[in-house]
């Protein structure tokens, strides 16, 4: 499926770089398609960016100034892939609205654990797939 999209990562945890990956192979994304926040390449007229943050309690400088710049032209849609507490995300969406970009409503929340591993098991490449594929679908 062609789709104009991105997979930004926030995050030291290898999983949710793995997921981030296994979305760029499934959607055949080009190269620079996944990349860290910020990113090398500013986003530009973007259908959607699939951002993979942890997040805990509060957003820290760099992401919040990321987020903040993240407007319409930008990217038209973000969904977010969240490993952290709500609260932390609610201020995600918060400076996001600051730029304006539709947020999509259903955050997928993945609880990984400090020894977590590298690889993602089979119910979290199901559940990461089934996410995107809803995402992707609504956007239609």
């Amino acid at each position: 499926m062609a789709i104009k999209m991105r997979v930004l990562c926030y995050t030291g945890k290898a999983k949710l770089k793995a997921a981030a990956q296994m979305i760029k192979a499934d959607y055949e994304l080009s190269v620079n398609a996944v990349d860290d926040i910020p990113p090398a390449y500013p986003c530009n007229n973007e259908r959607i960016v699939i951002l993979a943050l942890s997040v805990k309690n509060d957003v820290d400088d760099t992401l919040r100034r990321f987020l903040n710049e993240l407007t319409k032209a930008r990217a038209q849609n973000v969904a977010i892939i969240a490993d952290g507490k709500e609260a932390g995300v609610e201020k995600v969406r918060s400076c996001l609205a600051t730029g304006g970009a539709n947020v999509i409503d259903e955050v997928l929340y993945m609880n990984i654990g400090l020894f977590a591993g590298k690889n993602l098991t089979d119910d979290e490449s199901a559940k990461i797939k089934a996410w995107t594929e809803k995402v992707v679908a609504s956007l239609a």
